[in-house]
């Protein structure tokens, strides 16, 4: 049994180990009332990829591509434009509140119009390359560039058209595998140029095809 002396130090202690332990409490919740920083820092978003610019006389139309889509004829276009392939084609058929048409290596060579339409590239041997379709559900709405073809479907080569009024009944029947995103209104300076019975513009609209990475 303790005597009084030891009962007032044992009661001091036991305060003590109180207050000690108040405030530790008091300090936890302190610390449990801060703002943690919760910010998720998101991965930089992935490059936008290639993009085409094709230039003429009028100015330029930026275009972008859908891989996704139709990757064999987004590999094929920038394959040919990558090797100069398009450079000094024309469009060679333009058809007001529709499209216009261009990308044939025979209009390079104004004297041979009645071959106008026909050309496309070709391998070592000389015969003709040729795409199989990668029709989609994609619209053919104003903008939109989409690959011409004979009249079976796997016949695209280089050929290409890009669309200046929505033609929707082109959909699931050609190749939707790109889109003018800036100077749309260069293709509707083209359409509205004059031409002749077959479409041809009166004057010749070259075209340069550069490949931005």
């Amino acid at each position: 049994m303790l005597g009084p002396s030891a009962t007032g130090a044992t009661a001091r202690a036991k305060g003590s180990a109180a207050l000690v332990c108040a405030l530790m409490a008091v300090s936890v919740l302190a610390g449990c009332s801060e703002k943690v920083d919760t910010k998720v820092v998101l991965p930089p978003p992935p490059p936008p990829g290639p993009k085409a610019i094709i230039k003429t006389r009028f100015g330029e139309m930026e275009m972008k591509f859908f891989p996704d889509l139709a990757p064999k004829h987004v590999e094929n276009f920038i394959k040919l434009a990558k090797a100069g392939f398009y450079n000094g084609t024309i469009f060679h058929r333009v058809i007001p509140g529709f499209m216009i048409q261009g990308g044939d290596p025979n209009t390079k060579n104004s004297l041979r119009k009645e071959t106008f339409g026909q050309g496309g590239p070709k391998d070592e041997k000389g015969n003709p390359i040729l795409l199989k379709a990668e029709f989609s559900d994609t619209p053919h709405k104003r903008g939109i560039v989409s690959m011409a073809r004979a009249g079976e479907p796997d016949t695209a080569g280089s050929q290409f058209f890009i669309v200046v009024e929505d033609s929707f009944f082109l959909d699931r029947k050609y190749t939707v595998f790109g889109e003018v995103t800036k100077g749309l209104g260069i293709a509707d300076k083209i359409v509205s140029l004059p031409r002749n019975e077959h479409d041809l513009p009166n004057d010749r609209i070259e075209m340069t095809v550069t490949i931005l990475e």
